[in-house]
């Protein structure tokens, strides 16, 4: 576990949440990209977390983000809870026991969609910090399951600022997206004078779940490139407890990516969320990779299937057949799936083992009642093995 910042002893847990004095308005703007990807996350349901320096407005900003949308928000300090607030109080009922969720998951539960904001999150000791591994990732407290519609949301000091801080634990660490809070002083300024702008959760417009298969493409590409960064935890304790490169953070990165498409977010917001998910130097790999690819338009390839011309590069070919397969699965009708298999036969000459995993894909979707086109015999042995063919 991590080390702890400063010797004071903790005073006791007698503080109720509900008597947390009310924080201002945000002092923050939508154009900030720190901002701007905390909106992301929140509309994607990616788990999030601020740090930042105390008083500089995160809490602020996170109640009036929700206050916007009109969210119910619940505030949880991390510091004065238990490890039972979040795992559930055991009751005893009849033979069994079940673990009873606390008001404040009950009223989120009530109300079916929310933010679920935890405060002081560096604040939190080892045995909170374990209580709330299922709270953060799967939305679980106790025996209740919280909506689809509740975002988690976190704040925390950096350790050495925090009253009696701790490094987050890596586990806990590898669930959210860590975004670094900082103040403009022109904004501070503009803010005393005319007032803050709340930031505004962007509505996710189209088809943003199946733009996710691509951007999991992409991120399946990079990895063939770079395999030691599909999983590697950081040795050290304070690395740990920031974005570290893992299946699950990659996972979350391509989430992200689409989602920050779809809300139409600026390159510098791109760059903050998915540094914010693996860390900065997996973060820069996988941007400057992705800046090197230049990969050709899926929608024009499945237009003409005859005009492709299969990358060199192993990890651009890749990449390009995912793109073609998760746009014909976006959109999924006979003529573009058989569009689909014809760009795959003219990869299978090159590339034969990334046109195979392309194959794989296209035979699990395949539309009702489209017949099989003839390509697909060139893929025959390996969707045999999968059983994807009989």
């Amino acid at each position: 576990m991590g080390r702890r910042a400063g010797a004071r002893e903790r005073a006791g847990n007698t503080v109720s949440v509900d008597e947390e004095p009310r924080a201002r308005p945000a002092g923050v703007r939508d154009s900030d990209p720190t901002v701007a990807a905390l909106t992301v996350a929140v509309a994607a349901r990616v788990p999030v977390l601020l740090w930042g320096a105390p008083g500089t407005g995160k809490t602020s900003a996170i109640r009036a983000m929700a206050a916007a949308a009109g969210l119910p928000c619940e505030t949880v300090i991390a510091s004065i809870r238990e490890p039972s607030d979040f795992a559930g109080l055991p009751v005893v009922v009849g033979q069994g026991v079940r673990f009873a969720p606390p008001t404040w998951a009950q009223r989120l539960a009530a109300a079916g969609r929310g933010l679920l904001f935890l405060d002081e999150l560096s604040t939190a000791p080892p045995a909170v910090q374990a209580a709330l591994l299922r709270v953060v990732l799967e939305r679980v407290v106790g025996d209740l399951d919280l909506p689809a519609g509740v975002a988690v949301v976190a704040a925390a000091n950096p350790p050495e600022q925090a009253a009696d801080g701790w490094d987050l634990s890596a586990p806990l660490a590898n669930r959210l997206c860590h975004l670094t809070w900082e103040i403009n002083p022109r904004v501070v300024a503009d803010g005393l004078a005319g007032g803050w702008t709340p930031p505004r959760i962007p509505e996710l417009t189209g088809d943003w779940a199946a733009a996710e298969v691509m951007a999991r493409g992409l991120v399946a590409a990079f990895l063939r490139v770079r395999p030691a960064l599909a999983c590697a935890p950081p040795t050290d304790p304070a690395t740990a407890g920031r974005g570290w490169p893992s299946p699950r953070t990659w996972e979350m990165t391509a989430r992200l990516w689409a989602a920050a498409d779809a809300a139409g977010a600026s390159g510098e917001t791109r760059s903050a969320l998915v540094r914010g998910c693996v860390g900065d130097g997996a973060g820069a790999e996988f941007l400057t990779w992705l800046a090197e690819m230049d990969l050709p338009d899926p929608e024009e390839v499945l237009a003409d299937p005859a005009s492709f011309t299969l990358p060199d590069r192993a990890d651009r070919a890749y990449a390009a057949l995912a793109a073609v397969t998760a746009a014909v699965t976006a959109d999924l009708t006979p003529e573009r799936w058989s569009a689909g298999w014809r760009v795959l036969a003219t990869a299978a000459t090159g590339a034969p083992d990334v046109a195979a995993a392309a194959a794989r894909v296209l035979a699990r979707h395949r539309p009702d009642g489209a017949p099989l086109p003839p390509e697909i015999r060139l893929f025959a042995p390996v969707l045999r093995d999968a059983g994807l063919l009989s």
